[in-house]
């Protein structure tokens, strides 16, 4: 099992199943053209990519959209974040999937709005990352100008192969937590889903 090999082995494999989605490696190739601080593709494709390919189907199979994060405090406008989103709109012209762009040093802006629970502000794209609603959730790459690939992996890559959903309850309420899973056994249904603490 790909979940009990030590982590730099994982990381190997993990660089190795990512690579048979071509979107996101053309997604990871686009989003480095940006010059985006503290950039990552994060999120739903890049472990749901793994779940496809562990289960035998096509790489980009049920992927819903391609995440950018990146970090930039120095201007929490909205017009700021937009002039990036519409740079990226023009550098991912000819993917054929969304691809979404969010500044996350703003995400306090707007979090309760939209989930109900308040959200302190990130410290980094990495703190953002760190409160997805579950573990496996919690994972981002991004190409470094050498060409290296530089994984964020708080909670390590075993769920994540071994197909565990388990909740995160850092920040995001159970309900996101509820409805993402069930949306995900709906397309994956050998996922092995954990519940809510509790």
């Amino acid at each position: 099992m790909i979940g009990r090999l030590p982590l730099d082995e994982q990381l190997d494999v993990l660089r190795t199943v990512l690579s048979r989605n071509e979107v996101l490696t053309d997604v990871l190739a686009r989003t480095a053209t940006l010059n985006l601080p503290g950039w990552y593709v994060t999120a739903g494709c890049l472990f749901q990519t793994v779940w496809n390919v562990v289960t035998d189907k096509p790489p980009t199979s049920g992927i819903k959209d391609y995440d950018v994060f990146y970090f930039d405090g120095s201007d929490l406008s909205w017009e700021a974040e937009d002039v990036v989103i519409k740079a990226g709109r023009e550098v991912f012209d000819g993917v054929p999937a969304e691809v979404e762009i969010r500044n996350e040093a703003r995400v306090h802006l707007w979090y309760e709005e939209k989930f109900g629970v308040p959200c302190a502000p990130h410290e980094s794209t990495e703190s953002a990352i760190d409160s997805f609603a579950a573990t496996t959730c919690c994972l981002g790459v991004r190409l470094e100008p050498d060409g290296r690939w530089r994984v964020y992996a708080p909670h390590g890559l075993s769920d994540v192969f071994n197909l565990v959903v388990r909740p995160n309850p850092a920040l995001a309420p159970r309900a996101v937590y509820e409805t993402k899973a069930l949306r995900w056994r709906s397309q994956w249904p050998e996922l092995f889903v954990l519940p809510w603490p509790g």
